[in-house]
């Protein structure tokens, strides 16, 4: 045979031998593409989900209202949203003892803001009438204060408060039981109570 057709016999075997490599190899399972599992979304919570303007802030605790006081206590709260028991009496405690020391020294100038018309005029005449070298009581202490009853009539607000309290003029001690009602207009921006009436407890 001719050399040069046994050449071309050959490089024409070596081609097909190659290329048979090649589907064996070159396109083996290394050249596969991975695959990858796309990661399921993670669950939405409910609140967001929601949009801004439907998510709830807290709401403050509403007071509970007890005693038979409690319906009055109720409509003041519901007129006035910053009424608050424990922060009256405080001011009410504050408020008998002020009054209380002032009615002793005479002084006139620290009454009159904190009562009432009538309820001034009547001590400013106590005043008046007790005798120059006559001792005045003094609080010695407070031994109880509760509110008696409490009532709200259009924008005014009456709370009346109970008080035990001992009294000494420097010789005697005396105990004082009285109801006191202080009273305030709910619609006002000023938040001072006053002095409204004063009367003797059983």
């Amino acid at each position: 045979m001719d050399p040069v057709i046994q050449v071309v016999i050959l490089a024409a075997f070596a081609l097909f031998v190659l290329s048979r490599l090649y589907i064996a190899l070159g396109k083996g399972e290394n050249n596969r593409p991975v695959s990858r599992t796309t990661p399921a979304p993670a669950p939405e919570d409910s609140a967001s989900r929601k949009k801004p303007d439907e998510l709830t802030l807290p709401q403050p605790d509403r007071p509970i209202f007890t005693g038979p006081a409690a319906a009055g206590l109720e409509e003041i709260y519901n007129a006035d949203r910053s009424f608050n028991t424990s922060s009256f009496l405080q001011g009410a405690r504050a408020a008998y003892q002020i009054i209380v020391s002032a009615f002793a020294r005479g002084d006139r100038g620290a009454l009159r803001p904190m009562l009432d018309d009538d309820v001034y005029e009547a001590w400013d005449k106590a005043i008046s009438a007790r005798a120059e070298n006559e001792p005045a009581f003094e609080l010695l202490r407070i031994k109880k204060a509760e509110i008696e009853s409490a009532d709200l009539e259009g924008t005014t607000a009456r709370v009346a408060v109970r008080y035990d309290a001992e009294l000494g003029d420097g010789e005697m001690v005396r105990t004082a039981r009285e109801i006191w009602t202080f009273m305030r207009d709910v619609s006002s921006s000023d938040p001072n109570w006053i002095l409204d009436d004063v009367e003797e407890a059983n």
